[in-house]
Order: C-alpha cells, then structure tokens, then sequence
C-alpha cells in the first residue's frame, strides 16, 4: 500500500516537473547577458562612494563629522579645520572600502547631501590599497556622476 503511494505521488510530481518545464520553455528568458546587458538601478542604489560639490566649485562638506559619527563599521575618517571665514572644512576625508557595510546611513546623516553613494557597482581592483579612498578619489567619483546624482537625490526627494 505504501510503495503504490510513494509510487503516485512521484508520478504526480514528474508530471508536475514536465508542466514547469513547458509552461516556461516558450515564454521570453528573464536572464541576461551580464557584461554585455545591464539591469536598470534603482534610485536608491548603493554603490561607490562620492563627495559631491555645489555648482560654483565649492565642496559641499562642512566637517560636521555625522557621517564619521554615524558608521558602525568605523569605515569613515574626516579631520578639518577652521577657515579665515569661520567655517570649517576637511583637509582629510577617507573611506576605507574595505571595512564599509554600505548601509548607506552616511548618507543619510549627511545634512549637506556631501556624501552620497553613487551608481557604480563594478569598482574592483588588483590590490588593497586601492579600496582606500582618500579625498581627492572621492571629489573625482561626485564629479564624473554629477548629473546622475542630482537625478537621483530629486527622484529619492518625496521619501527623504
């Protein structure tokens, strides 16, 4: 009596495994061709990090240090100093790539929108030492992405 069971219940699950198999074979693929083809990236992607300026030249950072403060993984290293003006700005800022979580709560803290995490996904190396970002790395990254930054922050804007 058990093994007509067993026996059934694997015939019936064949049949189901064949139905899959044709339901799916005539429909459109959903995969893509990697390299070549590319997926579309939401607005609120996290990718590689940038430090953005406003339109005259001038870095948007005010080395209020809330994104240092805020980074559980301590990936964050920002050291400033007074200008003759009195406001503050950063002589360092670093991201060790290494150790980021990419949360995205640096972002997030940032009252200036200075630190925003860009669209670029595909940001291997050969060595260590390049995960290291350093300032002038991260100034470069917000100015090649400007544009698709600004676009983003304004699709993101109603669910700031």
């Amino acid at each position: 009596m058990f093994v007509r069971a067993a026996r059934q219940f694997l015939l019936l699950e064949l049949i189901k495994g064949f139905y899959m198999t044709f339901k799916y074979m005539f429909k459109p693929r959903v995969t893509i061709n990697y390299p070549f083809e590319k997926t579309p990236l939401s607005p609120r992607f996290r990718g590689e990090h940038a430090l953005r300026r406003y339109a005259n030249g001038e870095e948007r950072c005010i080395a209020c240090k809330l994104c240092e403060a805020v980074c559980p993984a301590l990936a964050i290293t920002i050291e400033s100093e007074p200008r003759e003006d009195g406001s503050r700005r950063t002589t360092r800022y670093d991201i060790d790539m290494t150790k980021c979580i990419y949360c995205g709560l640096c972002q997030e803290a940032c009252p200036v929108d200075a630190v925003v995490q860009g669209p670029n996904l595909e940001f291997s190396t050969e060595t260590r030492e390049e995960l290291y970002y350093n300032k002038d790395k991260l100034l470069a990254n917000g100015d090649r992405w400007e544009a698709q930054l600004q676009q983003n922050i304004m699709t993101d804007g109603p669910y700031r």
